[in-house]
């Protein structure tokens, strides 16, 4: 599918013309194999314990996978997780993280629930993901490609509340190795993000950690993994000792925006 074909608009209806309901989830770092860990954790495992918390939620309009899906970008890895987003049986849209491959995920997102579309019109809402990644390069950046496809999104939606959605964090998270690793030129992108009267939030991943900043008005927002977590603060590589999680958000038609982090039970957590 073609980057344009992927910026037309997707329309979708939510349950409840009043709140717009939806759930991220982040960096899985599925493998190939069922039996690969990520430091100590098996992440098919802990994958699939947040999968069976999101399939407890009620009236779900649609998730959000917002990269770092897979650890190896392997074909068997995005099966394995096209099959699992399938079984959600709740539209799913989804944006590439510094360890994925694009083109696989093309051939193997092609679920009965799982749409490439990157713009998607749900109730009182749009919704815009953008793509963060650099080939071969762990840190991210916004190209001007997206930034013009963002203008054209929002000004063409005015009075649409707009939540935007990468993978990389458009705020340093304060953990100086994860910052090194993060969104290049991320001012330039607060800077034209902030123009749009219409944006209401910002989310991405990337951090394996919980944040969420008020600026302006404006909801700037990361999201524990589905499996391992980094330590808040760490000047190096450090790992935290939170389970694994993922976001429920509330988006109101007047604007509002309620949201909550869960975390899962996951008895076998272990990080080595």
């Amino acid at each position: 599918m073609s980057d344009t074909t992927a910026e037309q608009p997707h329309q979708l209806d939510a349950a409840d013309s009043t709140t717009v309901r939806l759930v991220q989830i982040t960096d899985c770092h599925i493998f190939a194999t069922a039996e690969d860990c990520l430091q100590g954790v098996n992440t098919r495992q802990s994958f699939a314990a947040v999968s069976a918390a999101v399939k407890h939620q009620d009236r779900l309009d649609l998730l959000l996978a917002t990269g770092d899906l897979s650890q190896d970008g392997t074909s068997a890895s995005y099966a394995y997780l096209a099959q699992e987003f399938d079984s959600m049986g709740v539209a799913t849209f989804w944006l590439p993280g510094n360890h994925d491959d694009s083109d696989a995920m093309q051939e193997h997102f092609a679920g009965k629930s799982i749409h490439a579309s990157k713009h998607v019109l749900v109730g009182n809402w749009q919704i815009v993901l953008l793509d963060s990644t650099i080939k071969n390069e762990v840190y991210g950046r916004v190209p001007a490609a997206q930034l013009d496809f963002l203008e054209r999104a929002l000004k063409a939606y005015p009075d649409r509340h707009a939540l935007v959605c990468l993978h990389h964090q458009a705020l340093d998270c304060g953990s100086e190795w994860l910052d090194l690793k993060g969104l290049k030129d991320n001012d330039r992108l607060r800077a034209q993000l902030v123009q749009y009267d219409n944006l209401r939030a910002v989310l991405w991943g990337h951090v394996h950690q919980e944040s969420q900043r008020t600026i302006d008005g404006v909801e700037w927002m990361s999201t524990p993994s589905s499996c391992v977590q980094f330590k808040p603060g760490s000047k190096n590589f450090a790992l935290g000792s939170e389970a694994p999680g993922y976001r429920h958000l509330n988006l109101y038609a007047d604007g509002r925006i309620e949201t909550a982090v869960y975390r899962v039970d996951h008895d076998k957590l272990e990080t080595d």
